[in-house]
């Protein structure tokens, strides 16, 4: 395609004529834009996040009253159940099913598992009130699953006995980790998944509301979030902002590090969302979080943010490109000290609570997600006219 042609598509939202005469496939309807960003989907009554006001709300409750003030295991239980309370049940003594030493494939796959292990029926065939108690258990396995996983094969579990002692399901979850975890690593993740938990339709929310939507088992809907959730599009930034705090540990100069990304055509990661067009909240919570914390890499992190923050808006006068979640989450989860590459499956965690949410509303709708696509293949044709046709086969 020459490049005049290209331009043409592009603008005018028609594809050339093909060389084997196909006509023109006619333009999308007026104010189409592929990917749905744009098209209402659903109405919820979970979370709203404010992208004018750079807010985030979790059923009218602000995640800044929340976060460093509400549990993890109490904000499962607003956004699930729409009031306070402890939510979650403590995860049930079950090894995980599987064991990789890929969190992500033992946790999706062991989560899948739960259905034929617990007897788990569709959702068109569970009443509301079993549905939300199995997501709760199914919830906390998903996060007991991470941390088995994570403390690594052939490494003795931690005695349940010793579990049991916790107050909270954040503690619960870092002790079967860890052991004994730091008191104030329990403190960085609880905040972390309080801001974390929910956020409105994205991908992997989406994929559950749509997998629920079947009528599958609740099991199936958290499996297939966790399949969506891995890909580094939606779960896996945060792990790449290190790489920046690296390299301004080195340098030592976090504007010359910033211009230098920017003038070598690389991203800044952490920074713009598709959502807000302020701060993004999450990122406020979390800034105050890594500083109440002390956390170590706290002013190296906000002389970077400064510094990228001043060249962007210098660069991008006409753009609003502002810290956003995965920045100050991988301080948070840093200072925790979490390996990168459990990011995604820390985040994974804070979602299930999300998830749940969605997968109840999702049971009251009633109705299948069965979007539609727009056809812009080849005009009807016979098979005979298709390279690799065999003749023998007439």
């Amino acid at each position: 395609m020459s490049t005049a042609a290209s331009v043409a598509s592009a603008t005018s939202g028609t594809t050339p004529t093909a060389s084997t005469g196909s006509p023109e496939v006619p333009p999308p309807p007026p104010g189409f834009k592929s990917g749905l960003e744009g098209h209402v989907a659903f109405r919820t009554e979970i979370a709203e996040p404010d992208k004018d006001g750079g807010a985030l709300r979790y059923r009218g409750v602000n995640i800044e009253d929340l976060v460093g003030h509400v549990t993890f295991g109490n904000v499962w239980a607003l956004l699930v159940d729409g009031r306070f309370g402890p939510g979650l049940p403590p995860a049930e003594s079950f090894p995980i099913p599987v064991h990789t030493g890929d969190v992500r494939v033992d946790v999706q796959a062991a989560l899948a598992m739960l259905a034929p292990y617990w007897g788990y029926r569709p959702l068109l065939d569970t009443a509301p009130e079993e549905a939300r108690e199995q997501l709760a258990r199914a919830s906390v396995m998903a996060l007991s699953y991470v941390a088995q996983s994570a403390r690594g094969i052939g490494v003795p579990a931690v005695p349940q006995a010793r579990i049991d002692e916790c107050t909270t399901i954040t503690e619960r979850f870092m002790t079967r980790w860890r052991g004994e975890p730091d008191p104030a690593h329990i403190q960085a993740i609880d905040a972390y998944w309080v801001s974390a938990a929910e956020h409105g339709m994205n991908a992997s929310t989406f994929t559950a509301r749509v997998i629920a939507s079947t009528g599958a088992d609740v099991a199936a809907a958290l499996s297939g979030a966790v399949g969506a959730m891995s890909g580094p599009l939606h779960g896996g930034a945060p792990a790449r902002v290190l790489t920046m705090i690296e390299g301004v540990e080195k340098s030592g100069d976090a504007r010359a590090y910033v211009k230098g990304l920017l003038d070598a055509g690389e991203r800044l990661m952490g920074f713009g969302h598709r959502v807000y067009r302020a701060e993004d909240p999450r990122a406020r919570v979390l800034r105050r979080t890594a500083q109440e914390l002390d956390a170590p890499r706290y002013e190296v992190a906000e002389a970077l943010e400064k510094a990228a923050l001043a060249e962007l808006r210098e660069r991008r006068p006409d753009r609003v490109l502002e810290t956003n979640v995965e920045f100050w989450a991988a301080i948070v989860l840093d200072f925790a000290e979490v390996p990168p590459p459990m990011f995604t499956s820390m985040f994974t965690c804070a979602r299930t609570a999300g998830w749940s949410a969605h997968v109840l509303e999702q049971k009251r709708t009633g109705r299948l997600i069965r979007p539609s696509a727009i056809y812009s293949g080849p005009d009807t044709r016979p098979a005979t006219a298709i390279e690799g046709w065999n003749p023998s086969w007439a």
